[in-house]
């Protein structure tokens, strides 16, 4: 009973636990369960029976519910799906109805707002017209300023601004537009003195671009500066400025402006060097220039002073003259920079007039004149090469007394031998002769140009002439001739021209020292009389030719000397000497046959040398490494080579000579020939080192190296000899010699 009761007190707590449960928030059902396990034992399992029954009796209602609503929601789900075609159709009407609301609410609006802006217009125009009825009289006068100022109507403008200051502007002070004018009058002010300044810049700009023509009329001395300027902008400018107590600030103002031109006329052109009319333009612009401000000095008070352009002319003339130093400089044409002279002169003859000093551009002048110099030096090598290539370097022919005036007209030729000889004849010196001789005085005259105008006296152009014609001599022409004489096409024949030429040359220095004198009116006598260095010139350029002869000369010699084709080991010489050595002597005759026209000593030394070279190139041939053996027919035929060569000599080719002088240039070969043709060698051998040996002149270390090759040729050529008794014995004089000469070389040696 008490387990009945106490269950069924159990079974209403447990209801209303679920009660609680299903009607609490779920943050709550933590404690109420909780009561659950704090009752009585298996209070547990009862209550999750009671909770299966709760949730199955929840379950049977839930059931009946969805029975009880399924065909209703079948039947809401087929209604929705009618309806959904109709709510499509409604969607697009309602957007397009919303559109066109929008689009008429818009129209709506801009008339709406164009309304509204109409009616503010209308407001502020009515106020503005209010407004202006005040303040129109202000604008008049501001306007009224203004057109002042554009007519440059300077003092009925600054009237104007008084009138506003004092009347106008207290009207309407209260307006901003009034207070911008207040404040705008000072820059008004300002700007009369730049509008009237204008007028100075204007003026300015115009005698810039017009100062080569001012200075053109100038340097003709034609020139009335008002006729060509209008001056009438710088007095406006200068008494406006004064007026407004501001003179000096135009003052400072105007010769700022005018340095700045100085400095912009005085920068020439980068290629103002390569004509004239460059150079023209530049004295031109600096004349005008300096004769504006000349008249500014004199018709105005004060804009410019006498230290001022003396300040200007100065600086002026510094930038000038480095300007024409530099440009000068490039000028490689005597003519364009005699041009230049000329326009320094009436540059500065110009603005001497004016009162500015020029010294320093004279100074300048003697600067350009040795430019001049250098100038004419070039043009006249240019000249003389010119001449050289043209030369025949033959002697001028004549056939006639007409040709012979003509060349004496030309050059001052003097002859007593040659005017009595009949015609035809001819001149000794070549057609370079004369025609060097007029460029000479051709030059002198091109010189003589530059010190026109120049204020010199005739002895100072005296001497610039002579100094000026002996660089001629002695660089140009004395160059141009070395140069010629090296050149490799002139040969023996051209070189002896040449010497006869210069000679001559030389001959005429007195003339052209004449021809200056004449120009000059100064005597030759005067002690500082510079005289012409001919002499030193054309000795220099005949030394040249003489060492040119004797090198040339014996080159030929070696090319003859190398045509020579001995057979060293033929066993008899061929009677007659070989060819090349006869076609050498004939050649040498007729060469010092065309030296008989040089000075003596120089066809002698010519033929002493040329001997000796041929001398020294037989010995050597005959020494040779190369050549292995010599035969006794070979040295036959040598010697009758060198036979040859002696009569050569002996036949005096050149005169002069003293006895056997020339034929001692062969005494070497002489001698060792003589010593292996007679087979002296016991007299060698006894008398070598005495002074009066008759082989003096031969070498113990020559004369064994010439008797070992031939030793060989025995040995080789002579295969029997052992069976010869004669040639038993030769071969052993031969060997005794070859010890003999060893041993003598060897005590040369270490006595050596």
């Amino acid at each position: 009973m008490a387990e009945g009761g106490e269950g069924l007190g159990t079974v209403p707590e447990h209801e209303r636990i679920l009660q609680e449960i299903e009607s609490t928030d779920t943050a709550c059902v933590g404690p109420t369960l909780r009561s659950v396990y704090d009752d009585q034992p298996n209070a547990h399992k009862k209550f999750m029976e009671k909770l299966d029954a709760c949730i199955r009796n929840h379950d049977k209602e839930i059931e009946k519910m969805c029975n009880f609503h399924h065909q209703g929601f079948v039947d809401a789900i087929t209604e929705l799906l009618k309806v959904r075609a109709d709510a499509e159709k409604l969607k697009v009407q309602v957007t397009d109805t919303n559109r066109r609301f929008q689009d008429a609410g818009k129209e709506v609006i801009v008339q709406t707002e164009d309304i509204i802006r109409c009616r503010i217009q209308q407001r502020n125009i009515t106020t503005v017209v209010e407004k202006l009825q005040l303040c129109l009289p202000v604008l008049e006068m501001y306007s009224k300023l203004k057109e002042q100022m554009s007519a440059k109507r300077y003092y009925s403008a600054l009237k104007t601004m008084e009138q506003l200051e004092n009347v106008y502007f207290p009207r309407v002070s209260q307006y901003r537009f009034c207070q911008l004018m207040v404040e705008n009058l000072p820059k008004l002010r300002e700007d009369i003195k730049e509008i009237s300044m204008s007028d100075l810049k204007d003026f300015l700009e115009s005698i810039r671009k017009h100062s080569d023509k001012i200075g053109e009329t100038a340097m003709k001395q034609v020139l009335t500066v008002q006729d060509l300027v209008d001056f009438s902008p710088v007095y406006r400018c200068l008494h406006i400025y004064s007026v407004l107590g501001d003179e000096e600030a135009f003052e400072n103002y105007y010769r700022k402006q005018r340095k700045k031109q100085a400095r912009l006329v005085l920068q020439p052109q980068s290629n103002m060097h390569e004509t004239v009319d460059g150079y023209r333009r530049y004295f031109t612009q600096i004349v005008g220039f300096f004769v504006v401000e000349d008249h500014i000095l004199h018709v105005t008070q004060g804009l410019v002073t006498r230290a001022y352009t003396d300040e200007l002319w100065n600086m002026a003339l510094s930038k000038i003259i480095a300007v024409l130093r530099a440009h000068s400089s490039y000028c490689t044409d005597p003519d364009l920079v005699l041009e230049l002279k000329n326009l320094i002169v009436i540059f500065a003859d110009t603005l001497q007039g004016y009162g500015f000093p020029v010294n320093r551009l004279f100074d300048l002048l003697f600067e350009i004149r040795d430019q001049y110099n250098e100038t004419l030096l070039k043009k006249w090598a240019g000249v003389f090469r010119d001449i050289f290539e043209e030369d025949n370097y033959s002697p001028i022919p004549i056939v006639n007394e007409e040709e012979y005036k003509i060349v004496i007209s030309k050059f001052p030729f003097q002859d007593p031998d040659l005017e009595k000889q009949s015609f035809p004849k001819k001149f000794p010196m070549s057609q370079s002769v004369p025609h060097i001789y007029i460029q000479v005085k051709e030059f002198i005259y091109a010189s003589l140009k530059f010190s026109e105008s120049l204020h010199r006296s005739s002895t100072e152009i005296d001497d610039m002439l002579r100094k000026s014609t002996n660089l001629l001599l002695t660089r140009t022409l004395c160059s141009c001739l070395l140069n010629l004489i090296r050149k490799p096409h002139i040969g023996l024949t051209e070189l002896v021209q040449i010497i006869i030429n210069t000679t001559h040359l030389e001959q005429a220095c007195k003339y052209l020292e004449d021809f200056i004198t004449n120009i000059t009116n100064i005597s030759q006598e005067t002690v500082h009389t510079t005289r012409l260095y001919g002499l030193s010139t054309f000795k220099d350029a005949r030394h040249a030719a003489e060492g040119e002869i004797y090198t040339k000369l014996n080159q030929k010699i070696d090319e003859f000397v190398q045509l020579a084709d001995y057979d060293w080991t033929m066993s008899e010489p061929d009677g007659r000497a070989s060819g090349y050595l006869m076609d050498l002597i004939n050649f040498l005759r007729s060469i010092f046959q065309v030296f008989t026209h040089l000075p003596g000593k120089v066809a002698q030394t010519a033929c002493m040398s040329a001997c000796q070279h041929l001398s020294t190139s037989l010995m050597q041939m005959l020494l040779d490494s190369e050549l292995k053996q010599i035969s006794m027919g070979a040295v036959q035929q040598f010697n009758l080579d060198v036979i040859q060569c002696e009569l050569f000599a002996s036949s005096e080719p050149v005169p002069g000579f003293q006895g056997d002088t020339l034929q001692l240039a062969f005494i070497d070969l002489r001698q060792l020939l003589d010593l292996f043709m007679v087979w002296d060698w016991s007299t060698y051998l006894a008398d070598y080192g005495q002074p009066a040996s008759k082989y003096l002149r031969v070498n113990p270390n020559t004369a064994l190296t010439l008797l070992e090759k031939m030793k060989d040729t025995s040995k080789k050529n002579n295969i029997f000899a052992q069976f010869r008794k004669n040639d038993r014995d030769k071969q052993k004089l031969i060997e005794t010699v070859v010890k003999q000469l060893r041993s003598l070389v060897n005590g040369m040696s270490q006595h050596t």
